[in-house]
């Protein structure tokens, strides 16, 4: 397993200040999480108070945001850091703005659930939003994990599981158009479903980066727009130059 090793500070509390934003990340990641699971929750159950809850504690991860990009601020400016604490300090701030997006994803499904109550809609119409909806959600927690660990080798494993994602929506795409074709009058309640499931689409592509993060902390190479393939090629090799 290839993880980071970060260095001790001569300044303990620089030392306690980078294990807080990391603990922090990891505090939002939870609460992101259950954002998550109650919207899926709320969609699949037509339970439309559940929804409302997830609405409205929206606000508690856009305030976990601010707060720790304040931090990350403070960080930098008072400590300068570099190398890896540098790449620390930059992957938690784009960590968050994505634990953040996906809080608005999991937001619009809330929405989408009281949509989708409040129309009337049936159960054979979320067949394949259950499956995605846990595809989705262990994407989202192996790759938190991943970044609790700093484990760049299982970051590239959980990005890979994003293909599955993607296929998953393809599925389900395919499903609701010939709903649709079979009955018309349906159209409204099932553009909702497409909404939600454009949205798990999101936050698979939202996980994905997340373990992109780790990569760039771990191993210093910014892997974004790179096929998973070439990331675990370039893995390698790198391993092989350390040997």
């Amino acid at each position: 397993m290839d993880e980071l090793k970060l260095g001790q500070h001569i300044s303990q509390q620089f030392n306690e200040e980078l294990e807080d934003i990391r603990t922090r990340v990891m505090y939002m990641g939870g609460i992101v999480e259950q954002q998550l699971a109650d919207a899926i929750k709320a969609l699949t159950t037509m339970d439309v108070s559940l929804a409302e809850v997830v609405i409205t504690n929206d606000y508690k991860v856009n305030a976990l945001e601010v707060s720790i990009d304040e931090e990350c601020t403070q960080i930098l400016a008072r400590r300068q850091p570099a190398a890896s604490d540098l790449r620390l300090v930059m992957a938690v701030i784009k960590t968050i703005t994505d634990l953040e997006r996906i809080g608005d994803e999991a937001e619009r499904i809330g929405r989408m659930a009281l949509h989708f109550a409040e129309k009337g809609g049936e159960n054979k119409m979320l067949a394949g939003i259950v499956h995605m909806g846990d595809l989705v959600t262990r994407q989202l927690h192996n790759a938190l994990d991943t970044f609790a660990r700093t484990d760049s080798e299982a970051a590239i494993m959980v990005a890979r599981e994003d293909k599955k994602v993607d296929q998953e929506y393809e599925t389900i795409l395919r499903n609701l158009m010939t709903y649709m074709m079979e009955d018309p009058r349906t159209i409204p309640i099932l553009v909702d479903m497409m909404w939600s499931a454009r949205a798990l689409e999101r936050i698979g592509d939202r996980a994905r980066n997340i373990c992109e993060y780790v990569i760039y902390l771990v191993k210093g190479k910014d892997v974004r727009h790179t096929s998973v393939d070439k990331v675990a090629d370039d893995a390698r090799s790198f391993l092989k130059d350390q040997e």
